[in-house]
């Protein structure tokens, strides 16, 4: 699967993200190991700390349909810079592997990183 495909569906996801608070929209589409892509976008709360990243919403729609094992996730924003995952999220993702990798683009390039790379010293029991 090409990149292209999962910037794509996260952008579609960003587009339906609910961000009455920050108007900072975020889209992320996750690409499992049996090779259906899961989407999430970003869903604040008034009180904030119940706010939910697009990367969790993404990756709880797997789990929660039986996907464990990923091979990659692609972020976009609203924003014209690339936006990082949040600690939060970081976190998160790494309890499925820090093989994982990370794909952004700002519309002018794409890159790519692994999870390690962005959480070098990741709290992990395994």
């Amino acid at each position: 699967m090409s990149y292209d495909t999962l910037i794509d569906k996260a952008k579609e996801a960003r587009e339906m993200a609910y961000v009455k608070y920050s108007n900072f929209k975020v889209g992320a589409a996750l690409l499992g190991k049996s090779g259906k892509i899961y989407t999430g976008c970003n869903v604040e709360n008034a009180s904030y700390g119940a706010t939910i990243c697009a990367e969790r919403v993404a990756f709880t729609k797997a789990i929660s349909e039986g996907e464990k094992e990923f091979e990659a996730i692609a972020i976009v924003s609203s924003s014209e810079d690339v936006t990082y995952p949040c600690g939060i999220c970081r976190q998160f993702m790494s309890e499925f592997g820090l093989d994982l990798k990370l794909i952004f683009t700002d519309e002018k390039k794409i890159s790519e990183h692994k999870l390690s790379d962005l959480l070098p010293h990741a709290f992990t029991d395994f």
